[in-house]
C-alpha cells in the first residue's frame, strides 16, 4: 500500500515550533528564516486540512489536533535520527562522532587528550557538544554522552569511566597561610552546585562549627577551578578535573584529607549502538586513557 506521508521538512518545522511554541526559536534551531518555518507549517496545515496553531492574546498555542499529533511526530523524528546514526555508524571512518559532555569535564579532562585520540584514529572526527542534559534520553543528534551520576539512566547503556575524590585546592600564594584544616575556618570557600560537599569534607577532617555555606558559588566546576587559580579562595576540587592544574603548579593541595565522591563518570549511549564501530573505537580509547590517567 502506498504511504500518504506528510512532507518531511514541514514535519520538522512543525515539531520544532510546537516544542518551543515559537516560530522564531524554531527558525534558530533549524537554521532557517522565520518565514520559512511559517511557510512549512502552513504547508502541513494545508496537507492535513486542519489548523495546528492559534493565538491566545500574544501567545501562540497548539490546537487540539496539534496536541495529539506532536508526540507521534517527535517520536518518529527521533527514531529516524537514531536510524541515521546506526547507518552512519556502520562505517567507522565516515561522519562525526558527536560526544555530549559537561563543559568542565570537556575543558579540564577530555579536550587536552583529544590529540591522542586523533593521532590514533586519524579518520575519525569528534564533535564535542556541551549542551546535553544529565538525565533522560540522549538528544537526537548525540551519539554518546559522558555523564556524572550513579550509572542508572533508563534506556541507555552505561560504562563506568572513572571515579573521583574531593579535596581542597587553592592558588600557591594562598596555600602559605593554610597550615592545618582548621585554618579554612577563616578562608574564603568557593562552591559549585553541590554546596553540601564542604560540610562533608569538614566532617571527614574532624572539624565542627564551621560555616560552610559562606563564599561565592559557580554553576560550572570549570569556573570554580579557574576562580581558585586566580586566588579568589579555596575550592573543593574534584581530582579528575584539577589534576592538570596541580601537575602544572597552578593549584596546590594544602591537605591530604579527601572525600570520596558519591558519583562517577560514565559513558552512555543507546543499547542498539553497543557494537557500532565508531562508538566501540571511542569507548576503547576512553577507558584506556582513563586507566592511564589514574
Amino acid at each position: 500500500m502506498k504511504r500518504r506521508l506528510p512532507p518531511l521538512n514541514s514535519l520538522r518545522a512543525f515539531e520544532s515550533a510546537a516544542r518551543h511554541l515559537s516560530f522564531t526559536k524554531a527558525a534558530d534551531e533549524l537554521a532557517v528564516t522565520q518565514s520559512a518555518v511559517s511557510h512549512q507549517v502552513n504547508a502541513l496545515e494545508e496537507w492535513a486540512g486542519v489548523p495546528l496553531f492559534k493565538r491566545q492574546g500574544r501567545a501562540m498555542v497548539l490546537t487540539e489536533a496539534a496536541v495529539k499529533f506532536l508526540p507521534a511526530v517527535s517520536t518518529a523524528l527521533d527514531q529516524i535520527a537514531l536510524a541515521g546514526r546506526k547507518l552512519q555508524a556502520v562505517d567507522p571512518t565516515h561522519g562525526w562522532l558527536t560526544v555530549a559532555v559537561m563543559p568542565s569535564f570537556a575543558a579540564k579532562w577530555l579536550v587536552p587528550r583529544l590529540a591522542d585520540f586523533h593521532e590514533k584514529n586519524p579518520d575519525m572526527d569528534v564533535w564535542i557538544a556541551t549542551f546535553e542534559a544529565q538525565t533522560g534520553a540522549l538528544g537526537s543528534d548525540i551519539d554518546v554522552a559522558i555523564r556524572y551520576g550513579r550509572g542508572d539512566w533508563p534506556g541507555l547503556a552505561s560504562v563506568r569511566i572513572m571515579s573521583e575524590e574531593l579535596f581542597p585546592v587553592c592558588a600557591p600564594r594562598l596555600a602559605a597561610g593554610l597550615k592545618a584544616p582548621a585554618d579554612l575556618a577563616n578562608a574564603t570557600l568557593l562552591h559549585d552546585e553541590l554546596r553540601e560537599d564542604w560540610g562533608m569534607w569538614f566532617a571527614a577532617a574532624g572539624l565542627t562549627g564551621v560555616d560552610t555555606a559562606r563564599g561565592p558559588g559557580f554553576d560550572d566546576s570549570g569556573l570554580l577551578i579557574q576562580a581558585a587559580i586566580e586566588g579568589l579562595g579555596v575550592a573543593l576540587g574534584r581530582s579528575v578535573l584539577v589534576k592538570g592544574d596541580l601537575d602544572a603548579g597552578r593549584l596546590v593541595r594544602p591537605f591530604d584529607v579527601a572525600l570520596g565522591a558519591e558519583f562517577a563518570y560514565y559513558l552512555v549511549y543507546p543499547p542498539d549502538l553497543e557494537n557500532a564501530p565508531k562508538i566501540e573505537t571511542f569507548r576503547t580509547w576512553l577507558l584506556a586513557t582513563a586507566r592511564a590517567a589514574g
